[in-house]
């Protein structure tokens, strides 16, 4: 294990499967699938070593099942997976919303829909965004662009869930869980001990997502409802990248942002006014970091569009919003993103593609 404070080269899948040991992480339960298999492997090494428990489940649905009985007995516990995978893992979550159990999710996305491929994407934006899973459910997911973005972002996953009792998801890309980065490592954390709530034996404590009068389940969903109200006031940073004087606003999260930067220094260097807004939480959507005088936006991802509603959203008309991206796993290049820009900047039309 790679001492605390030391500069280290890792690959992003194994980087954040060291945070998580370090964060406290002593369960982990997950089913191979490419491109996130190194995280499960690097847990299988490592994890009991920490005296933790590695399962390998025999499918998608058991491991995040396995993951909602590890939360209920307060254990800090976290599962990874890839697009299709997160799909078979969507009933659970929705048992762990209603339940009230964090935990933390690893999504490194690959090209879809159906079995689609390995290469990577950004195509599960709407489904970890607008529910997890069925019933008024969601979950705080975190967009790291950077394997040492990523190691950070772990501890905080695992503290912003135990603080509001919701899953939270860590939405990677194919290209940030294989690729290689000098990292530092934190220092490592004792697992907290058991929260009061927890099922651990001690006495007679029930954890469920079942309420059968409507009556009680509506309380309930109020409740929830509530939660997402505080997290949207408070938990959803974004980084600003040459705004001030932009005319020109790229928006682009994860590997798409590493991306657009690169366009924009281009832009820059050729005297373009451009500049990068690049969110950090993807739900709660930051919105309140679009209130800048940008008077053209141009979103990038990594997909078909599933981040443009929330920017046109965010934006609320001020200014025109465009839009470039690649699907299926293709990656752009900052080439065709600067050419983005440049007809962005040409007003020729409010989509671009």
């Amino acid at each position: 294990m790679p001492p605390a404070g030391a500069r280290v080269l890792m690959k992003g899948n194994e980087a954040i499967a060291e945070a998580a040991i370090r964060a406290g992480c002593r369960a982990y339960f997950g089913y191979p699938i490419t491109p996130q298999t190194e995280l499960a492997e690097y847990m299988a090494r490592h994890l009991p070593r920490a005296g933790g428990v590695f399962l390998q489940a025999e499918s998608e649905v058991a491991a995040i099942n396995m993951v909602y009985g590890a939360a209920g007995a307060g254990v800090r516990v976290m599962t990874s997976t890839s697009s299709p995978g997160f799909s078979l893992m969507l009933e659970g979550l929705s048992y762990l919303v209603g339940a009230r159990l964090p935990c933390v999710v690893v999504n490194v996305m690959r090209g879809g829909p159906g079995l689609g491929n390995i290469a990577p994407a950004q195509s599960d934006y709407a489904v970890m965004t607008r529910a997890m899973g069925h019933g008024d459910s969601h979950g705080i997911v975190l967009a790291p662009a950077t394997v040492q973005e990523a190691v950070d972002l772990v501890r905080l996953a695992f503290e912003l869930a135990e603080r509001y009792r919701l899953p939270v998801l860590l939405a990677a890309d194919g290209l940030l869980g294989q690729m290689m980065e000098p990292v530092v490592l934190p220092d490592p954390v004792p697992p907290p001990p058991p929260p009061p709530w927890a099922t651990t034996g001690g006495g007679r404590r029930r954890i469920s997502s079942i309420y059968l009068q409507p009556e009680d389940l509506e309380a309930h969903v109020r409740d929830l409802v509530a939660v997402y109200e505080a997290i949207a006031r408070t938990e959803a940073p974004a980084e600003a990248y040459r705004l001030d004087d932009a005319e020109v606003g790229v928006v682009a999260y994860g590997t798409a942002a590493r991306i657009a930067r690169a366009a924009v220094d281009r832009a820059r260097d050729d005297g373009l006014r451009v500049g990068l807004l690049r969110p950090i939480t993807l739900w709660p959507f930051p919105t309140a970091a679009f209130a800048r005088p940008v008077a053209r936006w141009l979103v990038v991802e990594l997909s078909a569009g599933q981040m443009l509603d929330d920017v046109r959203l965010a934006v609320a008309g001020r200014a025109p919003v465009a839009w470039y991206g690649r699907a299926g796993g293709v990656v752009p290049t900052p080439v065709e993103v600067l050419a983005a820009i440049r007809r962005v900047l040409r007003a020729e039309g409010e989509v671009v593609a």
